[in-house]
């Protein structure tokens, strides 16, 4: 009851007194080797939600000197992830949580979901990808129609071939494309059902396929905050897997990744790397948020560790044989950032500095304080390996007096080589150029 009553408070209801936990203005979660404080455990969470709040007219987010930033798709209906066909063409999965989502979660969980509504979760699940066309090479799209409807919380695409997969929250659908198509009406085929269920805790599944169209990667989250579930609802959870196209095999990639989202292959070493969400209710300065190459075989903490061999005495029973094998990430994002869009830049419209470096959509922090994310930034590779700190490149979607007029998800790449960011609080995908290109 008292998790309930701060929460209540969160969502602007008066109470009396409500703790929520101190204060923190520095944030050491970043880059190769983080700060890892000692673990702050409370009765009552940290919340410090930013609510959301309309885009006032003429909006238009920050972006550093040089670049210019456009209205590419406004009135959209919370867009979550992008993805670019070989046409031009940019499809946006329109997607939220299942309606089942969390079911049988208690109190607590009933009471965080009332904290996501007032920060732009918690929506009805559009179901749809929408696409998006450029046909007068604008820098805006001047079309904007129902590609495929009747999904279930869809999120990752990737096309290979004349063949469209998506990943919804529970199955990867195979549809067949045509070239320049502005809507599929056939029915997809399941190939593969994706670990779902009735808790379905971290519900969104990315894809991405790899050079040679073989194989796609799928990221699944896990089933809980910190095991709080059981290690049995965490079966086939927390990983990435592997999807074999020719023979429909699925088999585990890499595990103990607690919420994978951004899958990206970088352009200098040809690694495949992810930005994964880490763990909460560790402090406002853990755990951190971070970017890894993914290692085939490789496990890398959850539940039992975060950031490599850091025990989390949480959870029950502890595996000191699986932590002890566990991998630490290579670069930190931030604590609490929800750092979900994940692209490498491998184009060549941006300047020098920009390539081969990594964008990152950060959804921003509920339960921080003060809050980290609601920005997408920038970090520099050098020969294939991160080399300087994260860089504001879209930001100021936090009003001075602590509301969202936005919150970044998924980035992409553009055909001319322009840096897309689905914004699924401000309903818009945002287009970033440099100043002297289109």
């Amino acid at each position: 009851m008292r998790l309930l009553n701060c929460l209540v408070v969160s969502m602007g209801l008066p109470l009396a007194a409500c703790a929520i936990g101190p204060s923190s203005i520095g944030d050491g979660g970043f880059g190769a080797s983080p700060a890892m404080p000692a673990p702050q455990s409370t009765l009552i969470p940290m919340v410090n939600i930013a609510p959301v709040q309309p885009q006032p007219a003429g909006f238009m987010p920050t972006v550093p000197s040089g670049f210019s930033v456009t209205r590419f798709a406004g009135d959209m209906s919370h867009p979550r992830w992008l993805y670019t066909l070989p046409n031009g063409d940019v499809l946006v999965a329109e997607s939220d949580a299942p309606e089942q989502h969390d079911e049988g979660s208690g109190l607590s969980g009933w009471a965080r979901r009332q904290v996501m509504k007032r920060a732009g979760a918690g929506v009805a699940s559009p179901d749809r990808i929408v696409l998006l066309r450029d046909a007068n090479n604008t820098g805006v799209a001047q079309m904007q129609t129902v590609f495929l409807g009747g999904l279930h919380s869809p999120f990752g695409m990737a096309l290979i071939g004349n063949e469209l997969y998506v990943a919804d929250t529970d199955a990867l659908l195979r549809f067949d494309y045509v070239k320049n198509a502005t809507q599929i009406a056939g029915p997809g085929i399941k190939v593969a059902d994706l670990p779902a269920g009735p808790i379905n805790h971290h519900w969104t599944k990315n894809i991405l396929a790899d050079r040679s169209g073989k194989h796609l990667y799928i990221t699944v989250g896990s089933n809980s905050n910190a095991g709080e579930n059981g290690v049995d609802a965490e079966e086939g959870r927390a990983r990435i897997l592997e999807f074999d196209i020719g023979t429909g095999r699925l088999r585990p990639y890499a595990t103990g990744l607690r919420n994978a989202n951004g899958l990206s292959w970088q352009p200098d070493s040809g690694a495949l790397w992810t930005a994964v969400n880490e763990r909460d209710d560790l402090g406002n300065n853990l755990v951190p948020d971070y970017m890894t190459p993914v290692k085939e075989g490789a496990f890398y903490g959850f539940p039992y560790s975060y950031y490599g061999q850091h025990v989390d005495s949480r959870v029950k029973p502890q595996r000191p044989d699986l932590v002890a094998a566990a991998i630490a990430p290579d670069y930190a994002l931030g604590n609490h950032t929800a750092s979900l869009g994940l692209v490498f830049y491998d184009r060549t419209l941006f300047p020098a500095h920009y390539r081969g470096g990594a964008f990152i959509g950060q959804h921003g922090s509920w339960n921080r304080k003060p809050r980290s994310g609601y920005k997408v930034v920038f970090v520099p590779f050098v020969d294939g390996k991160p080399a300087g700190a994260p860089e504001d490149f879209l930001s100021g979607f936090l009003t001075t007096d602590g509301h969202a007029v936005g919150r970044p998800v998924g980035v992409a790449l553009d055909a001319h080589g322009a840096l897309l960011v689905a914004d699924d609080v401000g309903n818009t995908v945002w287009r970033v150029t440099p100043h002297s290109s289109m």
